[in-house]
């Protein structure tokens, strides 16, 4: 049994790259994170010269967990961990957009192994 798991989720994963490099349309997550987020925390959530790494130590669930990254987009924060200055509130950012960004921020953090 768990080796038809381990097959399923090997032929899953190799679908979904296989429809992304053939042009499917970037995940909505990624989306909403590239249109309200890269700009200062850059492409993948790896930060820039204006704000930090998202994919981070610092931004594991336990430390910062969902809510306390809903509460940032919804009422900016107060400078803390780095020296970027304060993260002012994100507006126009739908609920179901939110949802979706806290996802993609939460794979790209296991992807990067921070998790």
């Amino acid at each position: 049994m768990n080796g038809l798991r381990v097959f399923l989720g090997v032929l899953t994963l190799l679908l979904l790259a296989g429809a992304l490099a053939c042009g499917e349309e970037t995940p909505s997550g990624q989306k909403a994170f590239d249109a309200n987020c890269a700009t200062c925390h850059g492409t993948g959530a790896l930060g820039t010269e204006t704000g930090p790494p998202l994919v981070h130590g610092y931004y594991v669930p336990w430390h910062h967990d969902d809510h306390s990254i809903r509460r940032a987009v919804r009422n900016g924060v107060p400078q803390h961990h780095w020296f970027f200055g304060d993260m002012p509130p994100i507006v126009g950012v739908s609920d179901e957009e939110l949802e979706q960004i806290i996802l993609y921020i939460r794979e790209q953090q296991r992807a990067g192994g921070i998790y």
